[in-house]
């Protein structure tokens, strides 16, 4: 704010206040109102108005000159320092920010990964004991598992990504359907088969889309019907492989020291050690596929997952192969190299295979996860989509191609 005191007529010159006053206490200000008058006098008297302290100074001097009356200081700019200054506040109001964010998602990527690594850990622990349990508890955990599954495929078959190009089938049938895909390993374990139960439950639900009131739509019975065969049929085959398997693994040296109140050596059968070999063979995939993607990814496998790289693929089926082999070596079965290395081969395949399909209905989706349930993995559908085909792989290479069970 300007202060002004008008004294007679004076000229209005700019001066710069260094100029008039050089006192090192007193910040110079870039512009300068003086009032001049021509008069010649001994006394020169200069009075400054800066902010709210007026300064009066007087000075004799010994020769005429002209009288200088400073009568107003208006600050018509900021000062260059504070000017600076303020500039260099904002630049740091401006960069902390960015350096929270930074650290914030570094926390937070640190933070997920604690919770992948403690909840990958208590899950690996628990189906290793329910694969060791056999019988109804493994059947049991993976009827829930389905249950579960089937789920969340029918809620992401509703979701708008899915549902912009067809008609998603009503919701009472889809929860019908996940609670037949529940029932179809438990029938698997008392009939033996599944075909007669699957083809029943797969002609029920079609009859119900096909006289539903409305407009009936192909896409609701396709979409109905994949769920079926997705999320019921194939994961029965686990139960085939693990429970009806009942031929002992006779070379197995662990089950020779098993304890008899466990079992003892009747319950180390193929089935048990060929699930455990697969099950081992696709976390090794998932997880050598995993580093090796992020050591030396170049090369996008597939658009459905962008992630994917085909160096990463590599890896994977190599540490796939190598724990495949490792594990025969330990369990003595297959007994042959050349049936362990093929039995890894078709892990991996079926692993990467239901990978991508569980990808690909996510893309259509919109969505990354399938689900919340577990902290730091997502759905159920995001741990078990590669295990999925390759249960059905796994018995057919075993029940088909290994002679007498590979034993």
């Amino acid at each position: 704010m300007a202060s002004v005191v008008e004294i007679g007529r004076y000229n209005l010159i700019p001066l710069s206040l260094a100029s008039l006053c050089a006192c090192p206490c007193r910040p110079s200000s870039p512009k300068t109102l003086v009032f001049t008058q021509k008069r010649c006098c001994k006394l020169n008297f200069g009075i400054v108005f800066d902010g709210s302290k007026p300064v009066l100074r007087v000075r004799r001097i010994g020769i005429p000159i002209n009288r200088r009356l400073i009568a107003a200081v208006a600050r018509a700019e900021p000062d260059r320092f504070n000017e600076g200054k303020a500039n260099e506040e904002v630049d740091k109001s401006h960069k902390l920010p960015a350096n929270e964010d930074s650290v914030s998602e570094h926390q937070q990527k640190a933070s997920q990964l604690k919770k992948r690594i403690v909840f990958g850990l208590g899950i690996g622990v628990s189906v290793g004991g329910v694969v060791l349990a056999g019988g109804w508890v493994f059947t049991v955990a993976l009827a829930a598992a389905v249950f579960v599954g089937s789920r969340e495929y029918f809620e992401l078959v509703r979701s708008r990504g899915i549902t912009a190009g067809m008609t998603p089938p009503p919701r009472y049938v889809s929860r019908v359907c996940s609670v037949i895909c529940a029932l179809m390993p438990i029938l698997t374990l008392y009939f033996g088969q599944i075909d007669v139960s699957v083809t029943s439950a797969a002609f029920v639900v079609a009859m119900a889309l096909l006289l539903q009131r409305g407009n009936p739509r192909f896409a609701q019975l396709s979409s109905t019907m994949f769920g079926l065969f997705y999320c019921g049929y194939l994961p029965c085959f686990w139960v085939k492989l693990r429970c009806a398997m009942a031929a002992p693994a006779l070379n197995t040296r662990l089950g020779a020291a098993w304890p008899i109140l466990f079992g003892g050596q009747a319950h180390w059968t193929v089935g048990l050690v060929a699930t455990l070999i697969s099950f081992s063979g696709i976390i090794a995939a998932d997880t050598f596929a995993f580093l090796g993607g992020k050591a030396f990814g170049r090369t996008q496998l597939t658009s459905i997952s962008p992630k994917k790289t085909w160096e990463g693929t590599v890896v994977g089926l190599g540490g796939c192969i190598a724990t495949t082999v490792v594990l025969s070596k330990i369990f003595f079965w297959p007994t042959s190299l050349l049936s362990a290395i093929a039995f890894g081969v078709l892990n991996f395949v079926g692993s990467i295979f239901g990978d991508l399909t569980e990808s690909m209905i996510k893309r259509d989706a919109g969505v990354k996860d399938s689900g919340s349930l577990i902290p730091g993995h997502g759905g159920i559908l995001d741990r078990v989509d590669s295990y999925i085909f390759t249960g059905a792989l796994a018995y057919s290479f075993v029940k088909i191609f290994l002679p007498l069970y590979g034993v």
